[in-house]
């Protein structure tokens, strides 16, 4: 856990000051005017930076000459291109292709390990949202005592680091790579039998007894976590996708991920207006269908919380946070989408979602992390509908639990 920047041309402007009619008539002499040397920044005015001096002493206070502009922009969209390209592949259109998860389980391999405990070892970065779904999963189903996890810290390359921080948020708090005591996880990837030199993605799951790759498909753990290790979970009867449910799990999965999970990286990572548009309007239509049917159904499928309801959360509680700033999904903010909104912290307010939620974390992972979309790396504010007061509101959510609906998965 990037897009070409067009912006209109650069255009210098002189601002001219027009005299007073009191003010008094210049007197003109044949006096020869003092030279003055432009001087770098001196003890009377050390506030300014030697590229700033060295600016003003080129170009004034006015703005760099167009063939500097078309220079800068040039030289910064062919580098932009080969770090996107890096970063997020994309198709001959410019629609930015998610590489497949090398490391899948086998359809319907969800059966119980037995002897789990402390057989595997999580393995998530904070800013991820597809490592929160399983930190979710786990959460709930009670097993961060069979599951130990390494949280991940990003570095400034994008890849996965471990190193300690200040934050203090008990298991959920970035460190050492507490299974193999490796730096980085590409290093933990590579213990594996073979070796790997392929991308290094969180989550993972780690098998510490064969010292391999369980998995590192989001989707994969989650179903493990949620049927594979009921012997050792704190929940065991707590199910995310009961059978009766299955199927209709399975359709809301389908349209939320092409459409909203991978649909914000799809707007964010575009590399053509053409792409970006269609990425758009696949987004907002989804949203906007979403809202619809959650205004009768307190979650998608109906009273039960289920895996399509915790895959939809870790992108919605990023919407306003990220996406709709850095990944230009900018047609509404979530606070827009009332029924949205209201589900969203419905889903915050279960016991232990809240605190797999680390917001600094998540901001820190996109604004300081994604150089190509944000080369200042500088982090805008929290919005006010996400400060915690805010997600803690009551949702009212429950006054729809029981009522008859349609589904709209179709």
């Amino acid at each position: 856990m990037a897009a070409a920047m067009t912006g209109s041309s650069l255009r210098s402007h002189q601002l001219w000051s027009l005299p007073s009619s009191r003010a008094k008539p210049t007197i003109r002499t044949s006096r020869v005017p003092r030279r003055i040397t432009p001087r770098m920044s001196s003890s009377g005015d050390s506030s300014i930076d030697p590229l700033t001096a060295l600016t003003r002493i080129l170009f004034g206070r006015s703005l760099p000459p167009s063939i500097l502009v078309g220079a800068v922009r040039s030289t910064w969209t062919s580098a932009w291109q080969v770090m996107m390209s890096q970063m997020a592949p994309s198709d001959r259109s410019g629609s930015y292709s998610r590489p497949d998860s090398p490391f899948r389980r086998r359809p319907g391999a969800t059966q119980t390990v037995p002897d789990a405990t402390g057989r595997f070892h999580l393995y998530v970065g904070l800013p991820c949202p597809w490592a929160h779904r399983t930190l979710i999963v786990r959460a709930l189903k009670g097993l961060e005592r069979a599951v130990p996890v390494s949280i991940a810290s990003p570095s400034a390359d994008g890849s996965w680091e471990f190193r300690e921080t200040d934050t203090q948020r008990g298991d959920y708090s970035p460190g050492a790579d507490k299974a193999n005591g490796c730096r980085t996880l590409r290093q933990v990837y590579k213990l594996r039998a073979g070796g790997y030199d392929g991308r290094s993605t969180v989550p993972m799951l780690w098998d510490s007894e064969r010292r391999n790759v369980f998995c590192n498909e989001s989707l994969d753990i989650a179903e493990f976590f949620n049927s594979g290790m009921n012997d050792v979970a704190g929940s065991p009867s707590l199910d995310l996708s009961p059978a009766e449910l299955r199927e209709e799990v399975d359709r809301w999965i389908e349209i939320i991920y092409p459409n909203v999970n991978n649909g914000v990286y799809r707007c964010g990572f575009a590399q053509s207006q053409e792409a970006y548009d269609s990425a758009a309007d696949g987004l907002f239509t989804t949203l906007d269908m979403l809202e619809s049917h959650l205004a009768e159904s307190r979650y998608l499928c109906g009273d039960r919380v289920t895996l399509a309801d915790i895959f939809l959360f870790t992108t919605l509680i990023r919407f306003d946070l990220v996406y709709n700033v850095l990944f230009r999904c900018t047609k509404k903010k979530l606070v827009q989408y009332p029924n949205l909104h209201g589900y969203m912290r419905d889903i915050y307010q279960i016991p232990k979602v809240a605190e797999t939620c680390d917001f600094n974390a998540i901001m820190d992972g996109y604004y300081k992390i994604l150089f190509p979309l944000n080369p200042g790396g500088i982090r805008p504010a929290i919005p006010s509908g996400f400060e915690r007061d805010s997600l803690f509101r009551p949702h009212n959510r429950e006054v729809l639990s029981g009522r008859k609906r349609g589904t709209g998965a179709q």
